[in-house]
C-alpha cells in the first residue's frame, strides 16, 4: 500500500545550477534548472523511503518544519 507525505523542498540557486533540500529529513540533491533540482530531490527522498529501516525513518523525520522569512537590520 502506498501512502502519500507531503514534505518541504527548499531550492536555492548554487553557482550555476540549484541545490534542494528537504529539511525534514535533512536529505539534500541538486539539479541544473529548478525542475530538475526538484525531481531529483524527489527521486531521493522515494529511495530513501524505500531503503530505510521504520526505527531510521522515525529517528530523522522531524514532523514539524516551519519556513518563514525574517526582516533583519543590517549596516
Amino acid at each position: 500500500m502506498t501512502v502519500q507525505k507531503q514534505l518541504t523542498a527548499i531550492i536555492e540557486r548554487e553557482g550555476e545550477g540549484y541545490v534542494s533540500l528537504c529539511p525534514e529529513l535533512d536529505i539534500a540533491s541538486q539539479g541544473d534548472t529548478i525542475e530538475q533540482a526538484r525531481q531529483n530531490l524527489q527521486e531521493a527522498l522515494e529511495l530513501f523511503f524505500e531503503s530505510a529501516s521504520p526505527e531510521e525513518i522515525k529517528h530523522r523525520l522531524h514532523n514539524e518544519v516551519y519556513v518563514t522569512r525574517l526582516d533583519i537590520a543590517v549596516g
